[in-house]
C-alpha cells in the first residue's frame, strides 16, 4: 500500500530544491506578463484585448519549445541519472535543431501573414490592427525565446536551478524598463510612445538579455553537459530513434495542445472585448496562484528520471505517490490564493464595472478548477512525463481537451449564453477529468518505461 507522504525528509528536501528555484523563476516570468498587461492596459482595453490575443499565437510557439525541451528532458533526466554523457549531449544537439527549425517557421508565419493570424482571434478591427503592431516587432523573438527556454530546462536536469533563476530575476527588470520606455515614451531620449508595439520592443530586449545568459552559460562554462557550439552539427546517429520514440510524444503532445488552446482562446475572442479583457487578468492570476505547482511538476519529472536513471523501480512508484499527495497540498493552496488575491488584481487594472464583474466570475471559476489543475499537473508534466509514459500522455491530454472541453466551451459561450461562471468552467473540464484519469494510471504502474541509452540502440539484437 502506498501513500500519498513519505517519511524521507531527504526526499523532499531534494525535491524543494528543485522545484523553488523553477517557482520563483515562474513567478518572476508571471510577473513580467503581469506588468506587460498593466502598462499595456493603461492606454486602453483594446490595447489589452490585442496584446492578450497577439501573444496567444507566440504561446503555440512557446508550448511547443516546452514539448521541445520537456520531451528531451526526459531523456536528459534518464541520460544524466545513468552517468552517459555521449547520449546526453546528442539529445541536447536533437533538441537545439528542432527548436531552431520551429523558430524560422513561426518567424516567417508572423512576418507574412500577421492580419490571418489575428482574425484567428478575432474580427475586432481595432484590436486586429494593435495587434499586427505587436506581431511585426516580435518576429525575431522566437529565436531568442525557443534557444533560452529549451537550453534552460536542460541545465534544470542536471542540477544547474539557480542560474535561470538568477537570470529570469534581471531580465524582469530589464523588461519592465524597456516597457515603460517604450509603451509611454520618454521625452529628453526623443524615444516615442509605441503603446502595444513599445510592449514587443520590451518583451524582445528581455529574451535578447535572457539568451544570452542562459546559452552563454550553456555553450562556454557548464560542465555538467559539457555541450559545446560545435556539438551541435556532431552526428548523432541512432539516437534519432529513442529521442522520437520518447520525446516526439510530447511535443506532439504539447503541440495539439497548443492547438486547443487556441481554439479555446479563439471561443473566448468572440465573447467580445470584456470577456477578452477579463481572461487576460485572470490568467495572470491564475499564473501567479500556481507557480509552485509548475516549480513541482518538473521536479516530478527530473527526480523521477534520475531514480529510473539509477534502476530503482519500487523507489519511483513510492515518490510518485508523494507527489500525487503534494499536487492535492498545492491545488488546495492555490486555490486559497486565488480568492485572496482576485480582487486586489483587479483593482490592479483599469477595467469597466462590466468587465469587472466577469472577471470575478472567471476567478471563483478558475479557483475550484485549479485544485484538479495542481493534481494532474504534478501526475502527467511531472512524475508519468519523467516515467517515459509520453505516448499515452499524448492520447489522454487531447482527448480530454478536444472531445469535452472545446466543444462545451462553445455550446456554454456561443449556443446557451451561459453566465461567465460556467463558460470558464467548461472551457477547463479537461483538468477535472485528467486529475481522474492520472491517479487511475499512476496505480495502475504501466507509466514506467524502459529508456536505451545509445550503446543499447546500437547493440545488435540476441
Amino acid at each position: 500500500m502506498h501513500s500519498l507522504f513519505i517519511r524521507d525528509k531527504g526526499f523532499y528536501k531534494r525535491v524543494a530544491g528543485i522545484a523553488v528555484p523553477i517557482a520563483l523563476q515562474g513567478l518572476i516570468t508571471t510577473g513580467v506578463n503581469m506588468m506587460d498587461t498593466i502598462m499595456v492596459g493603461a492606454v486602453s482595453e483594446t490595447h489589452l484585448s490585442a496584446v492578450s490575443l497577439a501573444n496567444q499565437f507566440i504561446s503555440i510557439f512557446h508550448i511547443f519549445c516546452m514539448g521541445i525541451g520537456m520531451g528531451a528532458s526526459v531523456l536528459v533526466a534518464r541520460y544524466y541519472g545513468m552517468g552517459d554523457r555521449s547520449s546526453l549531449k546528442k539529445t541536447v544537439a536533437i533538441m537545439l535543431r528542432l527548436c531552431l527549425g520551429l523558430s524560422v517557421l513561426f518567424a516567417v508565419a508572423t512576418a507574412l501573414i500577421p492580419r490571418l493570424i489575428m482574425l484567428i482571434y478575432t474580427t475586432e478591427e481595432a484590436i486586429i490592427g494593435y495587434g499586427i503592431e505587436y506581431l511585426n516587432y516580435s518576429v525575431v523573438t522566437y529565436f531568442f525565446l525557443g534557444l533560452s527556454l529549451t537550453c534552460t530546462i536542460v541545465l534544470r536536469n542536471v542540477g544547474k536551478v539557480k542560474i535561470p533563476l538568477y537570470t529570469s530575476i534581471a531580465a524582469f527588470f530589464v523588461n519592465v524598463g524597456a516597457n515603460y520606455v517604450f509603451i509611454f515614451g520618454v521625452d529628453f531620449l526623443r524615444i516615442p510612445a509605441m503603446d502595444a508595439a513599445g510592449a514587443a520592443v520590451g518583451t524582445l530586449i528581455a529574451r535578447v538579455f535572457e539568451f544570452a545568459v542562459i546559452c552563454g552559460y550553456m555553450f562556454f562554462r557548464d560542465k555538467n553537459i559539457g555541450f559545446r557550439i560545435r556539438d551541435l552539427f556532431a552526428p548523432v546517429g541512432k539516437l534519432w530513434r529513442e529521442y522520437i520514440r520518447i520525446s516526439i510524444p510530447v511535443l506532439i503532445s504539447d503541440g495539439i495542445l497548443a492547438l486547443g488552446n487556441n481554439s479555446v482562446a479563439m471561443v473566448i475572442g468572440r465573447l467580445g472585448d470584456n470577456f477578452v479583457a477579463a481572461n487576460a487578468v485572470t490568467a495572470v492570476t491564475q499564473q501567479l496562484s500556481s507557480v509552485m505547482i509548475q516549480g513541482f511538476s518538473q521536479a516530478g519529472a527530473i527526480v523521477t528520471g534520475h531514480t529510473l536513471g539509477e534502476g530503482d523501480r519500487e523507489k519511483a512508484f513510492d515518490q510518485g505517490y508523494a507527489f500525487l499527495g503534494l499536487g492535492m497540498v498545492f491545488g488546495l493552496l492555490s486555490a486559497g490564493i486565488v480568492m485572496l488575491i482576485s480582487e486586489p488584481m483587479i483593482r490592479a487594472y483599469d477595467l469597466t464595472p462590466e468587465t469587472q464583474a466577469i472577471t470575478r466570475q472567471l476567478m471563483l471559476s478558475i479557483s475550484i478548477i485549479i485544485f484538479f489543475q495542481a493534481t494532474n499537473s504534478i501526475m502527467t508534466k511531472g512524475v508519468l512525463r519523467g516515467g517515459g509514459d509520453t505516448k499515452m500522455l499524448m492520447l489522454a491530454d487531447n482527448i480530454f481537451l478536444w472531445v469535452a472541453s472545446i466543444p462545451l466551451g462553445a455550446l456554454a459561450g456561443l449556443v446557451f449564453h451561459l453566465p461567465a461562471f460556467w463558460i470558464y468552467f467548461a472551457l477547463k473540464i479537461d483538468q477535472v477529468l485528467k486529475a481522474v484519469w492520472c491517479v487511475i494510471r499512476l496505480r495502475s504502474g504501466k507509466w514506467i518505461k524502459k529508456v536505451r541509452s545509445e550503446k543499447e540502440i546500437q547493440e545488435p539484437a540476441k
